[in-house]
């Protein structure tokens, strides 16, 4: 239904391993992916992390310092990060508009800096360093459980009929007509859930459907 990108050619690299998998069933209206990053060995060269805005908030865990952990996500530009030549990421891509926590200070950008917000996440990529990828993974569902408990998380049903009608959504006004709202609606909903307003998203998924050749 979405397929965000969120990294240029350097994912290639051979030293440099990249996954991203699906979600639980039970989950899937809330996360897009779970990804790690990581290097193989030491890069000749910093990497640079090409990354696109997509809408989605994404919480990173940062394997080798765990300490560096946060909520992050691009506003309209791109940005490339550079990761430098030893790094371990693990990554969770949420769906655009499901992150309901607004208290949380959310990075334009890349998360390198000690977290100091109120969620458990160094003690979540703690736990997450002593594990293989499958493993992580059901550490990562039952954290996202725990958000979900206390409704920092929520399903967003605005953004979830506008990406099953991608195709047929070319201005705004269509975009408010796949989404049964009314022009005002449709601004205030998508300021207050994904930070965008309709022109913006607009922008961002004409960005992704010319990156995947739609």
């Amino acid at each position: 239904m979405y397929n965000p990108i969120g990294n240029g050619k350097e994912k290639a690299i051979q030293s440099v391993y990249f996954n991203e998998v699906k979600p639980p069933k039970h989950l899937s209206s809330i996360v897009h992916r779970f990804l790690e990053l990581k290097t193989n060995f030491p890069l000749p060269n910093d990497y640079r992390f090409h990354a696109l805005p997509d809408s989605c908030t994404y919480i990173i865990f940062n394997q080798i310092d765990t300490n560096n952990t946060g909520i992050t996500k691009l506003n309209t530009s791109a940005r490339e990060l550079n990761l430098g030549k030893v790094f371990h990421y693990i990554n969770i891509r949420l769906l655009p508009g499901v992150w309901q926590n607004i208290s949380e200070n959310i990075s334009d950008g890349m998360i390198d800096l000690p977290y100091t917000g109120n969620l458990s996440l160094t003690q979540v990529n703690y736990k997450l360093t002593k594990l293989d990828f499958t493993q992580k993974q059901v550490v990562l569902s039952e954290f996202i459980e725990k958000l979900i408990e206390k409704k920092l998380l929520v399903p967003n049903f605005i953004t979830e009929k506008i990406f099953e009608n991608l195709d047929d959504i070319h201005t705004v006004a269509d975009m408010a007509r796949v989404s049964c709202l009314s022009a005002r609606q449709l601004q205030r909903t998508l300021k207050q859930t994904t930070g965008f307003t309709p022109h913006d998203f607009l922008k961002i998924l004409r960005l992704q459907r010319a990156l995947t050749g739609q």
